[in-house]
């Protein structure tokens, strides 16, 4: 009887230990979820929502324009930020792309950009920069509000430290649905 007891607790503990080895693998290279607590990707992400974002597609490819991607930030803007959590912006800049803001437009390689997921116009000029190789330029969808690649004192971000592909709003309910 005791030694059915330790065999069914042995077995508890060996189910309970293989999920938790599944989910922290899943996590940690496949998909994670984040609470974004800014407003800076509104009205894409709204404040306070809960996403998934895709690792794995990153690990065999590259950002691609107009992704929103989960990023470490690099260690000038973790300082003007005052914190190194990751941060969520969306990929305005590949490498050898030249991108500057006028007049409430963004250009990106001297053609006007059209861009309705923004909150709203930018009330600011930025650049012209043109983006090095190996390295991106990030903005948030609320660029009047966003702390992004326009008030970095280095606007660029390294493409090793873009963390993966945001996807999915599960939360709040009203947002429910794919990122783009």
């Amino acid at each position: 009887m005791l030694q059915k007891i330790f065999q069914g607790a042995k077995e508890i503990i060996i189910i309970f230990g293989l999920a938790l080895l599944i989910s922290l693998l899943v996590k940690g290279f496949l998909v994670d979820n984040r609470m974004i607590p800014t407003s800076s990707m509104v009205p894409t992400v709204p404040v306070n929502s809960r996403i998934l974002v895709n690792r794995i597609g990153y690990y065999i490819g590259e950002p691609q324009f107009q992704d929103i991607v989960l990023f470490e930030p690099t260690a000038s803007i973790a300082e003007d930020v005052g914190l190194g959590e990751d941060m969520l912006k969306r990929v305005i800049g590949m490498p050898g792309d030249e991108i500057y803001i006028t007049g409430g437009v963004l250009y990106l390689n001297g053609e006007a950009l059209d861009e309705p997921y923004i909150s709203a116009p930018m009330n600011y000029d930025f650049g012209p920069v043109k983006v090095p190789e190996g390295c991106v330029l990030l903005l948030g969808d609320n660029r009047n509000y966003s702390f992004d690649a326009h008030l970095w004192k280095d606007p660029f971000v390294p493409i090793e430290n873009v963390k993966g592909k945001a996807f999915f709003i599960y939360w709040p309910m009203a947002e429910f649905g794919a990122l783009n």
